[in-house]
């Protein structure tokens, strides 16, 4: 009897210990959509952000809101539609899209003004309101978009972009990224910073950028920034990124294994606390 009474109160004690199981949303683009579509990276990922942090962090369980190619607007939009549930913990990670597309940041008045889905500040309104509707107790974390460089789709050459080294519509990448800061520490949310404290920056992304040489027409490895002015051709052209190229992305754009893994331990460090 003595001895079942020690056995019961050892589980009692390290029941009362054991981390309480905890459901993650996790809202954003094709970077969290690929979690689930590894087959979409050419198999040039392994393993997505949200489940390395997972295998740190076993109690907590994510579903996957990522939307390929979507804005905040998008989401902000379909809000109602997308059947988000009601969990322990939300992350946002938008903002790349709104970048490219052109959609005005506006300002921290459209997010406390709740102004509308006209800009990504309005956005930002829209999608928290929801959450906080679904569990008013839920943690919410915001992530900045990454730094990017020039982007070429590994399965459709003709779908590429530039880099966050300059401009789209007047507006800096940077600023979205200011702007998901300012709504976070407006909210006192949690924000985990990969623009400005990842480490993943221009230089890092690829190790360089397989062009032909405009003046021999022979194929050569250009770093960051050497490859901003060469032009590539997707109808001609091999595509840039060879597997030697990658680094912190493996298509100028997405996360390598490498940059899933910083996400990830970024995100297990504001996580572990919950």
């Amino acid at each position: 009897m003595k001895k079942l009474l020690i056995l019961f109160t050892v589980i009692l004690f390290c029941s009362s210990f054991s981390p309480k199981e905890k459901t993650w949303v996790a809202i954003g683009d094709s970077i969290t959509y690929l979690n689930e579509h590894l087959d979409e990276t050419g198999s040039r990922v392994t393993k997505g952000y949200m489940t390395r942090v997972t295998e740190k962090l076993k109690n907590i369980h994510y579903i996957n809101q990522g939307h390929n190619g979507w804005t905040s607007g998008g989401i902000a939009q379909e809000i109602e539609k997308l059947g988000i549930t009601k969990a322990d913990i939300y992350s946002v990670f938008l903002g790349t899209n709104d970048w490219w597309q052109g959609r005005p940041i506006g300002t921290l008045e459209d997010y406390v003004n709740n102004t509308g889905n006209n800009t990504v500040y309005g956005s930002f309104r829209i999608i928290i309101n929801k959450l906080r509707e679904l569990n008013k107790d839920a943690k919410i974390i915001l992530l900045t978009p990454m730094q990017r460089v020039d982007f070429v789709y590994v399965n459709d050459m003709k779908n590429n972009a530039y880099g966050s080294y300059k401009e789209k519509n007047g507006q800096s990448l940077s600023q979205f990224a200011d702007a998901i800061n300012a709504i976070a520490g407006y909210g006192h949310f949690e924000v985990v910073d990969l623009y400005n404290k990842s480490g993943m920056t221009l230089d890092k992304l690829v190790k360089f950028k397989r062009l032909k040489d405009p003046k021999t027409g022979e194929y050569k490895n250009y770093p960051y920034p050497d490859f901003i002015d060469i032009p590539f051709n997707p109808s001609t052209d091999e595509y840039p990124y060879p597997v030697e190229a990658i680094d912190m992305t493996y298509d100028g754009l997405h996360p390598s294994d490498k940059g899933c893994q910083v996400i990830a331990d970024m995100l297990v460090k504001v996580m572990k606390k919950y």
